[in-house]
């Protein structure tokens, strides 16, 4: 017998494969990627407490459906933010429920707690992400499973029912204990690494998303830089050399490259509908983030000859 499990890296989904893991179950962890992570050592960070765990781990790529289908257009709203997460969590149980014949399970296991997060996993929206993701009764949440209906492992008893637990609500004590009764180290933290629940991150999608189309290759610009709307056209410039890669592995289609020419600076992004005179802007700006008065800053294979200006003037344009 062998389950899936959507897993997160957190200390509730790894507590979750262990409890049916001790019921001799085999399980495979399953991380969905929609490209909104804000953690830079995700994939790496999950094997290590997949090999800890002793379980396979499957990385599904699923970004561009995500923004296709889900992140503008969620049938049950936003958090906060810009964090679909019913929608969100439907999704991820969508992709299991496609990969699950593939890898030879016969039922899903999330993490998830009654009542822990105020959006995503109160009881009526856990009904919601079952209906939405056309779940029939094949996702078991061990955490919690005694506060909930039956689902068809426990009613065919693959899995034993009163192994399982009824934890709800926000306090971890319980899971701290498991954690200990199970040796399990090597989880992150609780606090969520999803960038759609960032109110900063969510303010720059909004004014990106008025505008411009977004693909795969714009999310890692979104999550760095100063961020500028110049008459409705779309600038980044790079706080320091470790945010310079971003812009130097840009693939896509939506920006041109900005890069000071013979002198030190940051690199930057316009958006490719920007006119000479928003580009002079540019320009002006690449220049005030260096230490010079004035230098060439080139924009798609065009020289501007930029110069430094106060950067409050800069303020009125922030994203």
């Amino acid at each position: 017998m062998k389950a899936l499990s959507l897993f997160s890296g957190g200390l509730d989904s790894a507590l979750a494969v262990k409890i049916i893991q001790n019921q001799g179950i085999e399980v495979e962890g399953v991380y969905v990627n929609i490209g909104f992570e804000a953690n830079k050592e995700k994939i790496k960070d999950l094997q290590k407490l997949a090999d800890n765990l002793g379980i396979k781990l499957t990385v599904i790529d699923a970004v561009n459906e995500y923004i296709e289908k889900i992140l503008f257009t969620p049938q049950y709203g936003y958090g906060k933010n810009m964090n679909p997460c019913i929608d969100c969590h439907a999704f991820f149980i969508k992709k299991a429920l496609e990969y699950m014949d593939k890898a030879g399970a016969k039922f899903i296991i999330s993490g998830e707690v009654v009542g822990q997060r105020p959006m995503s996993q109160r009881l009526p929206a856990l009904n919601a992400v079952n209906k939405l993701a056309n779940a029939n009764g094949l996702v078991l949440r061990p955490l919690s499973a005694k506060l909930l209906p039956p689902t068809i492992p426990e009613l065919k008893g693959w899995v034993d029912r009163e192994k399982l637990y009824a934890i709800r609500g926000r306090d971890r004590k319980m899971q701290l204990q498991l954690a200990k009764e199970f040796n399990l180290e090597g989880f992150e933290s609780p606090s969520g690494g999803c960038l759609l629940t960032d109110i900063n991150f969510a303010k720059r999608l909004k004014d990106y998303h008025e505008t411009l189309p977004l693909t795969p290759n714009e999310i890692d610009l979104l999550k760095v830089g100063r961020h500028f709307n110049v008459e409705g056209v779309k600038i980044i410039i790079s706080r320091n050399k470790d945010e310079n890669p971003y812009f130097k592995e840009y693939k896509g289609e939506v920006f041109e490259i900005m890069r000071t020419n013979g002198f030190p600076g940051p690199l930057g992004a316009i958006s490719k509908n920007a006119d000479k005179n928003v580009k002079q802007i540019a320009a002006d700006m690449m220049v005030s983030y260096t230490k010079f008065d004035e230098g060439e800053i080139i924009i798609a294979d065009e020289i501007y000859k930029g110069k430094k200006r106060d950067k409050k003037e800069w303020a009125k344009y922030l994203v």
